[in-house]
């Protein structure tokens, strides 16, 4: 499979290359055609790839590569790109850089991981719900109440298994190579305050496109819907979803509380952001520019993760002054006995799980 998806690749990066003699277009990068985004830009998202557009030219010589996200500039996914494409220029001496594009512009995060498959991205930072559906063996991470805490979560992402789960997107022609941070997600509705599971009962709420979170909130009879996330933007608007989740930075950077009036810290599941590149494109460097992008997102990433937790609780603050109302202690027992089913659901997952509670134990 791994090999099929190279040779896709290499023919269609052939098949650039002539494309761009004839337009005279730039060969600076292999991204040279991008995904148009799924969910449609906004205004906003216009602005942004407006601004992506008048970056600054790359130093003559340099090898550049795109890196897309789906986030606005607020975002802590904007905070890892630039700590990347800055440790990735200055270790490579200005051989490699690395163009930013937020918003969406190359793409929804389904539409982007396809791309880089295929070779027509270079890389991107992308939630980890997506990648169940390029190996299933990813979907472990998205289990519910799988962590109780970051540390547990560093502690198996930055070890042994989570380098293991990221070296099965090889087979898709993906490249993972750290893992960065979106963090616990938390519950939000326009409806009324969700103390227990069984208050979630009947409420239509926007999930990710990833088959355990469907699993996970239908087991508490909530109608799952799934969808990308600036269609979701839409769709709390105009109200035709009652709520969603995303952890507090997302919450906050997207001003959800001009939609949205509760917010439950369920800590339901614990989110990834994995820095990820195409495996062709990563394969075709020598071996020390492999370890210096290796090296380079794990260190991004770990920025990225200690940001976050210094801007949480004057975030959680600014959602509370801007009117919305925060349940802090939810009774999380009655949230974990709802979703046990999907442990037995997904008894493929159950190898992953003793290990990583295995991990968890030795941390005590």
């Amino acid at each position: 499979m791994r090999k099929s998806a190279k040779i896709v690749a290499l023919a269609m990066s052939a098949a650039m290359v002539l494309s761009m003699a004839g337009c005279g277009g730039s060969s600076d990068s292999q991204s040279t055609q991008t995904a148009k985004a799924a969910e449609g830009e906004t205004a906003a998202e216009a602005g942004g790839q407006e601004a992506a557009g008048e970056e600054k030219a790359a130093s003559a010589g340099a090898t550049v590569f795109k890196l897309g996200t789906t986030v606005n500039e607020q975002d802590s996914f904007q905070v890892a790109a630039e700590k990347f494409a800055e440790l990735v220029k200055e270790r490579t001496n200005g051989a490699y850089e690395i163009e930013i594009y937020p918003n969406g512009t190359l793409g929804g995060e389904r539409d982007m991981l396809e791309s880089m498959q295929i070779g027509t991205l270079d890389m991107g930072i992308i939630t980890s719900g997506p990648f169940i559906n390029f190996s299933s063996a990813m979907g472990v991470l998205d289990m519910p109440y799988l962590f109780a805490s970051n540390e547990e979560a560093y502690a198996v992402l930055d070890g042994e298994i989570g380098r293991e789960l990221l070296d099965t997107l090889e087979d898709s022609g993906l490249k993972g190579l750290a893992y960065a941070e979106r963090g616990f997600r938390n519950l939000t509705n326009s409806v009324k305050p969700i103390e227990t599971a069984a208050d979630l009962s009947g409420m239509t709420i926007r999930i990710m496109e990833n088959d355990v979170y469907t699993a996970s909130f239908q087991a508490m009879n909530v109608n799952a819907t799934p969808m990308a996330w600036a269609d979701a933007l839409t769709a709390l608007q105009q109200g035709t979803v009652q709520g969603q989740e995303n952890p507090i930075n997302v919450i906050y950077s997207y001003s959800l509380w001009e939609s949205q009036k509760y917010v439950t810290l369920d800590r339901h599941s614990y989110s990834t952001a994995i820095i990820t590149m195409s495996a062709s494109l990563f394969d075709g460097l020598d071996a020390d520019t492999q370890q210096i992008f290796l090296d380079a997102a794990q260190e991004a990433a770990e920025y990225e993760r200690a940001w976050v937790a210094d801007q949480e609780s004057s975030q959680l603050q600014a959602l509370k002054d801007n009117g919305m109302e925060v349940i802090e202690e939810p009774d999380l027992a009655s949230f974990k006995e709802a979703v046990q089913p999907v442990y037995d659901q997904y008894e493929e997952y159950s190898d992953y799980v003793s290990r990583i509670q295995e991990v968890i134990a030795g941390m005590q």
